[in-house]
């Protein structure tokens, strides 16, 4: 099952089923025991675009997304893609609750 599977089926928001389908395809084939920092960098790159493109007002207020962005350190330290995934889902989930939180201050 593909993670944008496991996003529809856990009725996942929008967001994270956009942002998966990305790598979705590179996500789901064999990897090599070794880290990837090439991957890694991308799948960071792409976080943060999507992050840009869709709610720009978050990165007014990095604080924010601190706590996912030390999950996603750890998770690369550690050498566990999953946990790199998860952490990087919950920081464009985080910076996308900082920008509505703007948007409604702004209302």
């Amino acid at each position: 099952m593909t993670s944008q599977d496991r996003s529809r089926a856990a009725g996942v928001a929008s967001w994270d089923t956009e942002w998966d389908t990305e790598w979705d395809t590179e996500w789901d084939t064999e990897w090599d025991t070794e880290w990837d920092t090439e991957w890694a960098a991308a799948r960071a790159a792409d976080a943060l675009r999507y992050l840009g493109r869709n709610y720009p007002e978050c990165l007014e207020n990095l604080r924010a997304l601190d706590e996912h962005e030390e999950a996603a350190h750890r998770a690369a330290m550690a050498g566990d893609r999953e946990a790199y995934l998860d952490a990087l889902r919950g920081y464009c989930g985080a910076g996308r609750d900082a920008a509505l939180e703007i948007r409604r201050g702004a209302a």
